[in-house]
């Protein structure tokens, strides 16, 4: 198989006009490697790794060994394909890895009682998220490998379409044991498949590792549903096996400040085809009149004044459909919020606090950010306002990934990645900060705006309908920014999240705009 890489390299650059020069194409190759992947590169390039640059020849050529030492080891040159393919292995080994261990983590502090029951009709019992991870890997990494794909395929007993959440409580579900060791068999064909996978080729579900790459996203998300899931738990509070300490603010942070979007065309999407889903994509250009908008997202303490002047009982602030739904509701504030005689408190999981007037406002469905944002003689964004925000570079002519740079999201960057379990306080990261100068657009809430989930102008479905075409419509509003309970490798400032108006349980607020006048 390898043999028949640079021939089909070859035609590809001869269709393309050039001349082929494989030692230029290795180099690009290696060079691709190293850049994409520098931590594993580091790795595979290690003598304990068996692979490494040959000093000896003075040519520092990559070589590989055959397991053994001394004389009963054996040494050959390795091309660049094959010293470029390692990394890529072992990352997506790696990432897949990390990702279940995720998983297992949240969920051991769970009885059977509580992988099995259905605690909320929003949510399906915890069980079958499990159930979902694993066979959504199995189709994706064995079975849809090679086509054609079909999601269809999906055993019926863990697809969405066929059981809605609400039904999935009276499934005939497995227990935990058979639920564990069919994700573990799962596992061991799917990384046994991956040494035979071309990850070079035209396939654009196998090239650079996509399709492992979409697997291990759908687990990250599936890890925030199941968290969501636990804060709604039934019996005994969740016990958060929290791991990660939140920092404060280093100076006092002004959460009524709005700066201003001078306008002009911008970048919207994205052309990536590593990661990113879909509906992220394609790049195009939108012309955006100059706005203004909240430097910060929408505290608590103003969300208390907003209460406090009659917000949930003032018909003027609400939207017919907002009107309406907050009629049926009845609620009177964010959802997890209980009020005594000391005052507002909030329940996260198993600790009940009083609720901090310095954190972003949790628990919001779009009615109630709509209609602050009215009482407050804004609006919301729409989601072109929140990616030029967040993401447009005026100074580079061009967006960044982060609302800080390249980096990709870590501890000391943004509240992200689950284990704070919590929101940080207005301001603790003073890095998260856009070139616009809007600080915590990545992580803490997820951020409501005012735009329906449609497809980009060129959008192609790929690799199937039911991730994002499906959806597309009037019934669901865009949501931006990831949350705490966001996996880091599952947000960026182009990603986009949906839900239907009315929903509470996610980990969602807002940040408000208006015109400039």
């Amino acid at each position: 198989m390898v043999a028949r890489r640079p021939r089909r390299v070859q035609h590809r650059w001869n269709h393309a006009g050039g001349a082929p020069d494989r030692t230029g194409l290795d180099r690009s190759r290696t060079r691709i490697a190293r850049e994409l992947f520098p931590v594993v590169w580091r790795l595979a390039t290690s003598r304990e790794s068996g692979i490494y640059f040959d000093s000896g020849t003075g040519a520092r050529r990559p070589t590989v060994c055959r397991a053994g030492r001394g004389r009963h080891s054996s040494c050959r040159p390795m091309t660049s394909i094959q010293l470029a393919a390692r990394p890529i292995v072992k990352r997506i080994t790696d990432v897949l890895a990390e990702a279940r261990e995720r998983t297992l983590l949240l969920i051991a502090p769970l009885n059977d009682r509580d992988l099995a029951v259905q605690h909320d009709p929003l949510m399906s019992p915890v069980i079958w998220d499990l159930g979902h991870i694993a066979h959504f890997e199995e189709l994706w990494l064995t079975r849809n490998l090679d086509g054609p794909v079909e999601f269809v395929e999906m055993p019926g007993l863990y697809n969405p379409f066929e059981h809605p959440r609400g039904e999935r409580g009276a499934l005939a579900l497995p227990a935990l044991e058979e639920c564990r060791a069919r994700m573990t068999e799962i596992r061991e064909r799917v990384l046994d498949r991956l040494h035979r996978v071309g990850l070079d080729d035209d396939d654009p579900l196998r090239r650079d590792g996509y399709v492992y790459a979409m697997v291990a996203q759908h687990e990250y998300q599936h890890d925030e549903t199941i968290i969501q899931t636990l804060q709604l738990k039934t019996g005994a509070p969740y016990r958060a096996p929290r791991r990660v300490t939140l920092p404060a603010p280093t100076r006092p942070v002004d959460a009524r400040h709005m700066v201003r979007f001078p306008g002009g065309r911008v970048a919207i999407g994205t052309n990536d085809r590593a990661r990113a889903y879909d509906n992220e994509r394609p790049r195009h250009f939108v012309d955006l009149p100059p706005f203004w908008i909240d430097a910060h997202p929408v505290a608590n303490g103003a969300y208390l004044e907003f209460m406090n002047a009659g917000g949930y009982s003032t018909r003027a602030f609400w939207s017919d459909a907002g009107w309406e739904w907050l009629q049926e509701a009845g609620v009177s504030a964010p959802k997890y919020w209980t009020r005594d005689d000391a005052g507002w408190s909030t329940r996260i999981m198993d600790r009940v606090q009083p609720v901090d007037r310095a954190q972003p406002v949790c628990h919001v469905c779009y009615h109630e950010a709509d209609a602050f944002a009215r009482w407050a003689g804004k609006r919301l964004p729409t989601e072109q306002e929140w990616e030029a925000a967040a993401a447009w570079d005026a100074a580079a002519h061009r967006p960044r990934t982060y609302p800080w740079g390249e980096e990709p999201p870590a501890p000391h960057l943004a509240n992200v990645d689950q284990l704070a379990f919590d929101v940080a306080r207005i301001g603790a990261y003073p890095r998260n900060v856009s070139p616009t100068g809007c600080s915590g657009m990545i992580g803490d809430v997820w951020e409501w705006t005012s735009s329906d989930f449609t497809g980009y102008p060129g959008f192609e479905s790929f690799p199937y309908r039911e991730y994002s075409e499906v959806f597309f419509g009037s019934e669901y509003k865009v949501l931006r920014g990831g949350s705490w309970a966001t996996r880091a490798g599952a947000i960026r400032n182009t990603f986009r999240n949906w839900d239907y108006p009315i929903r509470r349980q996610i980990f969602s607020g807002f940040r408000c705009a208006r015109s400039d006048a």
